[in-house]
């Protein structure tokens, strides 16, 4: 089964990488231009979202008694994700952001295409990459201790809750459309200097993993192209929860050691 899953995983990226290859040679952009506005965001709401994760987050932990369960620790992350979503949302809202700005657009099929192609493009080399850095340093991570001593359907209905739902919800929001939506305003972003330093965010963000923050800078900046040129939030979480599912399945299924973290 690992043959076939490596075999299958590296003919899709290389043919993913074959018609990006295409595109860029036509001088077309890997992932074509949507019209979008600008953030009204400033740099301090920027500060106050993160400020306010961090205070959720450590509050959270506080209330925990000593020695709580990796279950109890991975419900308080998923409650102040959500509860940061939610207050971000409003915070930006009063700022002047709209849903457009906001990066929760409607769903589009072509969603789905750059979602799908995404994860075709990058499996293979990204998971390939984090096996041979686990040999170097071993990979470690919350959701992978919790799987390896649990496995009954509340447990990975936890983990899938978490890594594939609100992990990939909050962590666009944030990385995607609250920073790199101010960045671009404030960069003007003609290098792609935006995408860039909101990769370098998300990879440290999940520093302690050993070194799975790199192939998590590389799965940034491929996030970060399809969030700077559609203006949109809904492939980057479809592509993240669908990357974070494959991680997930080869975990339960035994093929790899752990998956590449997604914070």
């Amino acid at each position: 089964m690992t043959i076939v899953f490596s075999s299958l995983a590296v003919v899709a990226s290389a043919a993913m990488a074959v018609v990006v290859a295409r595109r860029v040679g036509r001088g077309l952009p890997p992932v074509a231009w949507r019209p979008h506005p600008a953030v009204s965001w400033e740099g301090s709401d920027v500060a106050a979202i993160l400020g306010l994760y961090l205070l959720l987050a450590l509050s959270a932990s506080a209330l925990l008694p000593r020695g709580a369960s990796l279950r109890d620790l991975l419900i308080v992350d998923i409650t102040s994700k959500l509860a940061v979503v939610a207050l971000g949302i409003v915070l930006l809202v009063s700022r002047g952001a709209d849903r457009r700005m906001l990066g929760f657009t409607a769903v589009r099929a072509d969603d789905f295409g750059l979602a799908l192609g995404g994860l075709a493009l990058i499996v293979a080399p990204l998971l390939g990459l984090a096996g041979l850095l686990d040999r170097i340093v071993p990979y470690e991570h919350p959701v992978v201790d919790f799987l390896r001593e649990h496995r009954d359907p509340f447990a990975i209905g936890l983990v899938v809750l978490s890594a594939v739902v609100v992990a990939p919800v909050a962590e666009e929001f944030f990385f995607r459309r609250v920073l790199q939506g101010w960045l671009e305003r404030r960069l003007g972003d003609q290098t792609g200097s935006a995408v860039v330093v909101s990769a370098a965010a998300f990879a440290l963000a999940h520093a302690g993993h050993g070194l799975a923050f790199v192939p998590l800078f590389l799965f940034g900046l491929v996030l970060g192209t399809i969030a700077r040129q559609t203006g949109s939030l809904v492939a980057c979480i479809l592509l993240h929860g669908l990357f974070n599912s494959v991680s997930i399945g080869l975990l339960l299924s035994g093929l790899v050691p752990g998956p590449v973290p997604e914070g």
